[in-house]
């Protein structure tokens, strides 16, 4: 970090000193760009860091692009100008960020990557993430699980694969993922793909839009479904899924005789977790973002005291100009038996209250 971190760090010791209490402490100026409040984690994200950072004795400055490229460019120049001494990044395009990034480091600013990966430059530091491609795997595997639980005499299953923003590295880690697990079930004709919409060209969707999945959901089954039952459908993430949910309950899927596909999904949003509980959702992947905002505030805590962060992956990020160091967090399923205990009882990441309003 630069040297004026050091000089807010002494002047931290001079407060503490004068019986000031610790979290008053000034050590830094942290600037944390977001994607947008679109999506429900980003603001759990966003509201963690805050909290953890300014705990821990930091000044923050949070802000959301709304999905929009060109605004958090500026955002990102503009903390870079008001003089914030670390950058923490969660990317709207993974590769949009280079010429801002080249002058934070020109500033000697340090950059975190935060979730996405920020790809195609030199200037980024450390990635804080969850085993993005064990989530897909995961994925895939309670999608297999699911369509042996609730079709056990369909032999093929009928799936559909929507996948993440192709402008998200992260999405071609989930999707590769998933299709570990799928492919070889492709392969041995269990599982077909009736639309033969595959590889993120086709099936990504683009700033992981509800709206967007609804759509093509709806497309999908006016096109490839007037004469056969959908099974199953591989959603990336909660928002995808709960688009294509709209879709199939909105010619009968889940009531009478139509049972609803399983649906996979990520992030364990709310509304997310009320369809799984009815029935409607399958599966998510609970990824604790507080967790997350922890380790990142780790990282810089050790870059302010002029030591190595703690990494657990030194081979798996490369973003086309180095290999990112990276530390990566658990990622845990979420189903109709379990959400209790993940979110309730154990984390406390909801309260029932939550749950049952």
């Amino acid at each position: 970090m630069k040297s004026a971190i050091s000089m807010l760090a002494a002047a931290s010791v001079a407060v503490a000193a004068l019986s000031v209490p610790a979290f008053a402490a000034d050590k830094g100026y942290v600037g944390i760009a977001m994607p947008t409040k679109g999506l429900d984690r980003w603001n759990k994200d966003g509201a963690s860091m805050v909290q953890q950072f300014e705990e821990a004795g930091y000044k923050t400055d949070l802000q959301y692009a709304e999905n929009e490229i060109p605004q958090q460019l500026s955002q990102v120049e503009n903390m870079i100008t008001k003089g914030v001494d670390i950058l923490v990044i969660a990317a709207i395009d993974g590769g949009s960020l280079t010429a801002p990034l080249a002058n934070a480091a020109a500033a000697g600013i340090p950059v975190i990557a935060y979730d996405r990966l920020i790809l195609n430059t030199p200037n980024v530091d450390y990635y804080a993430t969850f085993d993005n491609y064990k989530v897909g795997v995961i994925q895939g595997n309670s999608l297999v699980e699911g369509l042996k639980e609730r079709f056990p005499d369909t032999k093929p299953w009928n799936v559909e694969l929507f996948g993440g923003s192709p402008d998200d590295n992260n999405a071609y880690f989930f999707y590769n993922g998933a299709m570990s697990v799928i492919q070889p079930l492709i392969d041995s004709g269990d599982i077909v793909i009736p639309s033969k919409q595959m590889g993120m060209d086709k099936i990504g969707t683009l700033n992981w839009s509800n709206a967007a999945a609804q759509a093509r959901m709806d497309n999908l089954l006016s096109a490839f479904y007037t004469d056969k039952t959908l099974n199953g459908v591989y959603a990336s993430n909660d928002d995808l899924a709960m688009g294509a949910i709209s879709s199939l309950k909105s010619i009968g899927y889940g009531s009478g005789d139509m049972k609803m596909p399983i649906v996979t999904g990520q992030d364990s949003n709310l509304p997310n977790v009320k369809a799984i509980i009815e029935g409607l959702q399958y599966s998510s992947i609970f990824k604790d973002t507080r967790k997350l905002a922890g380790v990142t505030v780790e990282m810089v805590e050790a870059i302010n005291e002029g030591k190595e962060p703690e990494i657990n992956d030194t081979t798996t990020y490369d973003n086309g100009e180095k290999v990112v160091p990276s530390y990566l967090l658990e990622p845990v399923e979420v189903t109709k038996d379990n959400w209790k205990q993940i979110l309730v009882d154990d984390s406390g990441y909801y309260t029932m209250q939550q749950i049952e309003n």
